[in-house]
């Protein structure tokens, strides 16, 4: 077989867009209650919350599941498979696209999940332990592995190309994608399937957090818990769902007469190689990352319009995140608007990087800057805008995403507008 001769310059665009959020299970309603400034987090409903210090995430809620999964599925699957299912068939069905054969091998799928199916795996040991071995369920295995995001969708939409699940913490959904876009524009497919997906507000996912002292204890008002960049700021509020988006070659969008919502030009993949929860003072490789993706897309900071930030709303974060982007973008820092939108949704995990970069290119095609809301005191360390409370109409040419997570892995995507 002839090799394929690979190039730089296939152009990367994205046509479709799929979400199930705290906000909402579309992406409209993601969005409409992102430019309401509103906050979906809440009480825990899922587990009894007695013994916690933390009683609140954000959960998704009034979903359907089988809109997007039979009854047999919904028994065998975990709620990370349903959410990233879902999120793929909006996205799919968003860009228009219908996998057939004759295109099959050159579509593939990455969904990342930084810790898959938590909530089966926790219930199944119980199981185990209360009624022996025989009695654990069959599909337990396959629920719980954290590429059957990527598996399952892969199934179910006949994608044969390349396939792939990012485990890189709260950076995974935006590997999914940086590295769908690399895919891309080195020839190896012609469409990705990409994004990220959990369902971890789990008994022992929360006491995990909370023996850490990582988690939102603000359990009297918990849509003021998630505070990125605010003085009162006390940990970050653990979310669940799921973000996908259709990536495609230009000229494979062009010829099927596709919408295209924007251009990926850019992304940016580091490691702090310092510590295994905490970023290093000043976040150098956070602005190692940042200056990966500028460079990639052959830009100057005084281009970008807008940072969606990782905004996570934990003490050092916010305040390591600000030193980073003053790093790289000087002067010019004070000048750009930057929020964080795990102020309405919380921390979706895996699934943050994806469902930040929907919102980022949302902000591109809709000219509307999303606020950070509850940033009622700033922290006089987070001196940059951060669009408080209200959203902004601007026209937006250039938005940076950035994500970073545990085990130091810092993940940066940079979106333009398409101009043909």
């Amino acid at each position: 077989m002839k090799r394929l001769a690979l190039t730089q310059e296939r152009r990367v665009v994205i046509t479709g867009l799929g979400a199930v959020t705290p906000l909402g299970n579309t992406v409209r309603d993601t969005w409409e209650g992102i430019c309401a400034g509103r906050s979906g987090i809440g009480k825990i409903t899922k587990f009894d919350t007695t013994d916690y210090e933390t009683k609140i995430a954000g959960e998704v809620k009034h979903f359907a599941p089988l809109n997007f999964v039979n009854k047999k599925e919904l028994r065998r699957l975990d709620d990370f498979i349903i959410y990233s299912l879902a999120s793929a068939q909006m996205a799919l069905e968003d860009s228009g696209l219908t996998i057939v054969n004759a295109i099959a091998e050159r579509v593939g799928v990455i969904i990342g999940s930084a810790i898959g199916g938590l909530a089966t795996l926790e219930r199944e040991k119980e199981t185990l332990l209360n009624a022996g071995p025989q009695k654990v369920f069959p599909f337990t295995i396959p629920s719980i592995l954290a590429n059957l995001g990527a598996g399952y969708v892969s199934i179910r939409f006949g994608a044969k190309g390349p396939i792939n699940c990012p485990v890189t913490a709260c950076a995974a959904g935006t590997n999914a994608i940086g590295d769908s876009f690399r895919i891309i524009s080195l020839g190896y497919a012609d469409v990705m399937i990409a994004g990220g997906a959990d369902a971890a507000i789990t008994p022992l996912c929360v006491a995990g957090f909370n023996v850490m002292k990582a988690l939102s204890v603000n359990n009297d008002h918990p849509e003021k818990a998630s505070r990125p960049f605010d003085r009162d700021r006390d940990g970050f509020v653990i979310s669940e769902g799921s973000g996908v988006l259709i990536l495609e070659e230009l000229s494979f969008a062009i010829n099927r007469g596709a919408r295209i919502y924007a251009e990926v030009v850019g992304y940016g993949s580091t490691s702090d190689a310092f510590h295994i929860v905490a970023p290093p003072p000043g976040h150098e490789g956070a602005a190692r990352c940042m200056q990966a993706a500028l460079y990639e897309a052959g830009m100057s900071p005084a281009d970008i319009d807008y940072i969606n930030a990782h905004g996570t709303s934990t003490p050092l974060n916010d305040i390591y995140e600000t030193e980073a982007i003053k790093t790289v973008f000087g002067e010019y820092s004070k000048a750009i608007a930057v929020s964080s939108t795990k102020s309405m949704t919380g921390h979706l995990l895996g699934a943050a990087g994806s469902v930040e970069a929907i919102i980022a290119v949302k902000t591109i095609s809709e000219g509307i800057i999303p606020p950070t809301i509850n940033l009622d005191h700033p922290d006089p360390a987070c001196d940059l805008d951060y669009v408080p409370h209200r959203p902004r109409k601007k026209e937006i040419n250039i938005a940076m995403s950035n994500t970073f997570g545990f085990g130091g892995v810092n993940a940066t995507l940079l979106f333009t507008k398409f101009d043909g």
